[in-house]
């Protein structure tokens, strides 16, 4: 399960040692550890990454076939969580250790920087591969963060990008080698730490607004 930890200024959210899919009890957590970072009075940044084989694998699908009539709220769910990374007040990086698809994927997405690792590891949206189209929301939030080349390269194909692929197509910012990868990620944002945390939030709900209106219209 996701566990948090800091080292001032840096939060470290560990997502999970095994795939971190989306289920109901891994969402309350992170959205419980997410409260702690928020509440917290001193100046703050947060890092997020597994620390298994993946970053995250998404939605809980073996959940979710197994309880279709909440299929509805658990999506909702999704993408509370999406919407509320996407706006948090303090600076965000997604350390991408290991896969990232799908929902995961869009959890990186979500962060205001991603950096992965250089060796292992793929970044992919598989949807046009397993026949789930995006939802309005989980579109509207890929496509804030990409030009419309790399959507339709990532989105429509279905394409499994290693760290450095990723990273030129812009779905990362920078790759580091596995030993490097939450210092570097941690440098990326511990400067940041202290920008007043409304303000923060009001810029980023402005600038995604589109998104963040998909992703929480009930």
């Amino acid at each position: 399960m996701p566990t948090l930890r800091y080292d001032a200024p840096v939060f470290l959210l560990d997502l999970g040692d095994d795939e971190n899919r989306f289920s109901p009890s891994w969402l309350e957590t992170v959205h419980s550890l997410l409260d702690t970072v928020v509440a917290h009075p001193d100046p703050a940044v947060l890092v997020t990454v597994g620390s298994g084989r993946f970053y995250s694998n998404g939605l809980d699908l073996e959940w979710l076939t197994s309880n279709a009539a909440q299929a509805a709220r658990y999506v909702g769910d999704v993408h509370e969580l999406l919407a509320r990374v996407l706006t948090l007040g303090v600076h965000t990086v997604a350390a991408i250790n290991g896969h990232a698809f799908g929902a995961g994927a869009m959890l990186a997405m979500a962060h205001d920087f991603r950096v992965m690792r250089a060796d292992r590891g793929y970044f992919c949206f598989p949807e046009a591969d397993i026949n789930i189209p995006f939802t309005p929301g989980m579109a509207g939030l890929i496509q804030a963060k990409l030009t419309p080349a790399a959507a339709i390269a990532s989105m429509t194909t279905g394409r499994r990008f290693g760290g450095t692929d990723a990273r030129d197509l812009g779905l990362v910012d920078a790759v580091a080698e596995k030993t490097a990868l939450l210092e570097y990620a941690a440098d990326l944002v511990r400067p940041l730490a202290g920008k007043d945390r409304g303000t923060l939030a009001a810029i980023k709900t402005t600038m995604f607004t589109p998104a963040v209106t998909a992703l929480r219209a009930k």
